[in-house]
């Protein structure tokens, strides 16, 4: 067979849900709007308000969160639609293989262990400097050389280490306990950001929005630049509802429960970034916004310094949260990899629990390494193209999903079509285009080191091709 053709073979959903039949279907619509939440709501809400407000578009930040959310619920209906279709693990990857081929599901398979990988490794970085704050407050911070890798002075960021091994301790526990920390997790930080947002409405200076977009961040089209880039900035933060994808095989009654989850998580999570953004750039001047913490900076700046501990706490709630619903997606997309063949097949099996176990080792490995050693402020932006591709294939293949007569499709589907897949497709495009050039040429290589993998290796132990 000419290797093209058998790069663009489909693999069938028959052959996904036999395979996939080895997991246990055990999550409700309450657990993935945890899971996704959990996701959602980690670093970003405590980090991204500030730096975006400070660099990009001053309290009109709100109105970047607002689009992003927009955005984001939009492409979420997509993966609601294909989830609901196909529920498997594997999420984009799975999907990408059905509808255009197994080559073009993998590289959005690859794109996506590229996102999750990162996104731990990133938040267990945020986790590990907000605690070696709060330990240092109390006298018992960590030395220099164990904050950070050897590339920032120190020999390993212990502490991001040590929280991404406590998730996956969790994990191991079993799904349902797994989730049952998870929901706890998210219930407690969403508290703790509604006491910010209702206690902080008390401390709010008009004066503050007078500036509301300010001049020099009104460049580009139409003067949007200043939003336009924080908006592509900002989608990092809700990459969440795309790793409830990852857990579709593990879902009871997928065809309405994967579009509630999905779409719960959206609407939870965009009132919540849009209301911490309007409250925050009301309590302090936007200029002032460029740190880490911001909502702890402006509850210390309003001398509300007990509250800014209590911040500070649900920060280090919400990111661990997220670490663990993301080694959880990390690992069932690994898991869909060995399930195929286009990875070991070690890293298919699941064992007595129901677990992919192989997966999650490998899963925790890279991520650990990568939060204990790497530097990633130069690798961030390649969290947002890797979902933005995976959003633009999946946004795009509602249009070819809806003519595939051979699947069962009774479950939500995507309004406005076929415009609003199509639109939201290009709208992906173009915030791929509004990120640094740096990141298109490092995602290029991780594209060209994804080709090479799947030619030499994954090509001739691939599923499809004993078939």
């Amino acid at each position: 067979m000419d290797i093209l053709k058998r790069a663009f073979q489909k693999e069938s959903i028959s052959g996904y849900l036999e395979k996939d039949g080895q997991m246990a279907r055990v999550l409700s619509t309450k657990d993935l709007i945890g899971l996704g939440v959990g996701t959602v709501i980690g670093s970003g809400i405590f980090i991204l308000p500030g730096h975006e407000a400070a660099n990009h578009a001053g309290p009109a930040v709100a109105i970047s969160f607002l689009l992003a959310a927009l955005f984001s619920g939009i492409c979420g209906m997509a993966f609601a639609e294909f989830s609901s279709a196909m529920p498997v693990a594997g999420s984009a990857y799975s999907y990408g293989s059905v509808i255009y081929g197994e080559i073009i599901g993998w590289l959005l398979g690859w794109s996506l262990i590229l996102e999750y990988f990162l996104a731990v490794s990133a938040i267990a970085t945020g986790f590990s400097a907000y605690l070696n704050s709060l330990l240092q407050q109390m006298g018992l911070g960590l030395p220099t050389m164990l904050q950070a890798g050897p590339g920032q002075g120190g020999i390993v960021n212990l502490l991001a280490v040590l929280v991404i091994l406590v998730a996956t301790f969790i994990l191991f526990a079993g799904l349902s306990q797994s989730k049952k920390v998870e929901n706890a997790g998210v219930v407690l930080k969403i508290a703790i950001i509604l006491l910010f947002v209702i206690g902080g409405l008390f401390f709010i200076k008009p004066a503050n929005y007078a500036d509301f977009y300010p001049k020099q961040f009104q460049t580009g089209f139409l003067g949007l630049g200043g939003i336009t880039a924080a908006t592509a900035s900002i989608i990092f933060s809700f990459l969440g509802f795309d790793t409830i994808a990852a857990h579709a095989a593990e879902v009871k009654n997928p065809t309405k429960t994967m579009s509630r989850g999905i779409l719960g998580t959206v609407v939870i999570s965009s009132t919540l970034y849009t209301l911490f953004a309007i409250v925050l750039t009301g309590i302090v001047n936007y200029k002032q916004l460029g740190v880490d913490d911001p909502a702890a900076f402006a509850l210390q700046t309003i001398k509300q310094t007990q509250f800014s501990v209590v911040i500070t706490i649900g920060a280090l709630i919400g990111m661990f949260t997220a670490i663990l619903a993301l080694i959880f997606a990390s690992s069932r997309l690994a898991y869909s990899f060995g399930r195929d063949g286009l990875m070991p097949k070690a890293l298919g099996h699941v064992n007595a629990a129901h677990l992919p176990k192989n997966a999650i080792i490998l899963a925790v490995l890279v991520e650990a390494f990568l939060a204990g050693f790497v530097p990633l402020s130069t690798l961030t932006n390649l969290i947002n193209i890797g979902t933005l591709t995976a959003f633009m294939f999946i946004s795009f293949g509602v249009l070819i999903l809806r003519k595939r007569k051979d699947l069962s499709h009774n479950g939500f589907k995507m309004p406005l079509f076929p415009v609003l897949p199509a639109l939201t497709a290009l709208l992906s495009l173009f915030l791929i285009a509004c990120l640094p050039m740096i990141t298109l040429h490092l995602y290029a290589v991780w594209v060209i080191l994804g080709l090479l993998w799947y030619f030499f290796y994954g090509i001739k132990h691939s599923t499809i091709q004993s078939k």
